[in-house]
């Protein structure tokens, strides 16, 4: 994990200072203004500018001063928002993204593993043919045309005018929170359990044609002990290896979902800050992003054998 971990950083520092434009740049062009603070000053500041957050050293030298501070967790300055921290902002916005993601993970796979158990189970039937065919519509559409459409229908004044389109605070009671999370949670939801369950079908159906499921059919065990206690155990590694991808979205969150529904969440505090080539913001990002896929694969290899006992490290 470590060796990749740096690479994955190194890679990232690389990109993102090669992308055409800079933080000081930006001001430049703008005649030495600050957009934040809407004030003009001179290119000495400018300079000075450089010299504080060492945009003027080596980019080697730039990426050594980043990770003695990322070790531990310091993420700096944002370049653009001055007078505030990378991890104020982090923690302002990864709240509204964990309880977005959370929640609609948390619907992935309570729809989604079902919906394969009974694909896998009725194979070739006009039950699974229907499931399949309404699986791969929702799969193939975007989820920004998804989202759009949404809102030209339970969000506009001229059709159904359900839902609000704008906005979104943890502050809000229960119902106003449910209220404002129902187009967002849906859009990005659906791709979602239409590839999981078809997921968790072909590994149901892989394990269901094993001789040890025919074994326990032959001792008289009813066909739902046979699906819960012997043949969905096993059929849930694929899952758990999909599983380990979960970690990073809670922290990426969906950008265009988050900009689509103006949700201030970390996709599009991300987003913004690429825009305006905020390094420290898009580094943090990335920093946590990586860390937790990492730790979510290892976490992965761990459940292999909870689930499958057979499974060694050795």
């Amino acid at each position: 994990m470590i060796p990749t971990f740096i690479g994955i950083t190194v890679i990232s520092f690389i990109i993102m200072h090669l992308a055409p434009g800079n933080p000081v740049d930006l001001m430049e062009q703008k005649g030495g203004q600050v957009t934040a603070k809407k004030e003009q000053i001179s290119y000495e500041s400018i300079r000075e500018f450089r010299r504080k957050y060492h945009l003027d050293k080596p980019l080697y030298y730039q990426y050594w001063i980043w990770v003695k501070k990322a070790i531990i967790f310091d993420f700096g300055d944002s370049l653009i928002q001055r007078g505030r921290t990378v991890n104020e902002l982090l923690w302002e916005k990864m709240g509204v993204t964990v309880v977005l993601s959370g929640i609609s993970i948390l619907i992935i796979y309570i729809i989604a593993i079902p919906i394969g158990v009974i694909s896998s189970v009725s194979e070739n039937t006009l039950l699974d043919k229907t499931i399949t065919i309404l699986l791969f519509m929702l799969y193939s559409l975007p989820s920004f045309f998804v989202a759009i459409w949404l809102i030209n229908l339970f969000a506009s004044k001229e059709m159904l005018d359900w839902f609000p389109t704008q906005g979104f605070s943890l502050s809000y009671s229960f119902g106003k929170f449910f209220y404002h999370l129902a187009l967002p949670i849906f859009c990005m939801t659906f791709a979602g359990y239409a590839y999981l369950s078809r997921q968790m079908r072909g590994s149901m159906l892989e394990v269901l044609r094993q001789d040890y499921i025919r074994t326990a059919r032959a001792k008289g065990l009813s066909e739902k002990a046979v699906v819960i206690k012997h043949a969905m155990k096993n059929s849930m590694i694929p899952i758990i290896t999909i599983a380990s991808t979960i970690f990073p979205a809670l922290i990426g969150g969906n950008v265009i979902i988050e900009i689509i529904f103006n949700i201030p969440g970390l996709g599009r505090l991300s987003f913004d800050a690429i825009l305006s080539r905020d390094y420290n913001v898009v580094m943090a990002v990335f920093y946590l992003s990586s860390l937790l896929t990492l730790v979510g694969i290892l976490i992965s290899d761990i459940l292999y054998v909870v689930v499958n006992p057979k499974i060694t490290f050795d």
